[in-house]
C-alpha cells in the first residue's frame, strides 16, 4: 500500500498540475484525485464532495491533501477534511515542483512524505540573473 495524494484547489489549478505530471510521468506511481472547489459553492456543499475524492485515494496508509493557497476555500476544506479520521496530511503552496518530488517518492509514509514535498516546492524556486 502506499499513501494516496488529493489535489485539493481552486477550479482548474488541480486539474492542469495532475495533467502535466502524466504527461511527464507517463503514470503516477501514487493514488491520485483531483477536487477543485467551485468559487461560488459552499464550503458546507463542498465537503462530501472532497471527502468522496479523498477516500478514493486511500488505501488504508492515509491521504497526503495538496491545496494551492494557505487560508482560502480549498485550504478550509482540507482542514476540515483532516478531521474526519482518515489519516491525513496537509501543505499548501501546490507547485509543480511540488507534485513531481511527491510522485518520486511513492514508497514514503504519511509522516515524511509533507517534508519531501516542501522540499520540491522549495527546491523547484530558482532566481535567475539572467
Amino acid at each position: 500500500m502506499a499513501v494516496g495524494v488529493l489535489l485539493l484547489t481552486h477550479e482548474g489549478i488541480g486539474t492542469a498540475m495532475h495533467a502535466v505530471a502524466v504527461r511527464l510521468l507517463t503514470q503516477l506511481p501514487l493514488r491520485t484525485a483531483v477536487f477543485e472547489v467551485p468559487f461560488d459553492e459552499a464550503l458546507e456543499v463542498s465537503l462530501p464532495k472532497a471527502s468522496a475524492a479523498m477516500r478514493a485515494v486511500d488505501d488504508g496508509d492515509g491521504v497526503l491533501i495538496l491545496t494551492d493557497l494557505y487560508g482560502a476555500s480549498p485550504s478550509n476544506v482540507a482542514a476540515q477534511l483532516a478531521r474526519l479520521g482518515t489519516p491525513a496530511r496537509r501543505i499548501s503552496a501546490l507547485s509543480l515542483p511540488m507534485l513531481l518530488r511527491v510522485m518520486n517518492y511513492p514508497e514514503q509514509a504519511l509522516d515524511t512524505l509533507p517534508a519531501t514535498a516542501a522540499a520540491g516546492a522549495r527546491n523547484g524556486v530558482v532566481l535567475d540573473d539572467a
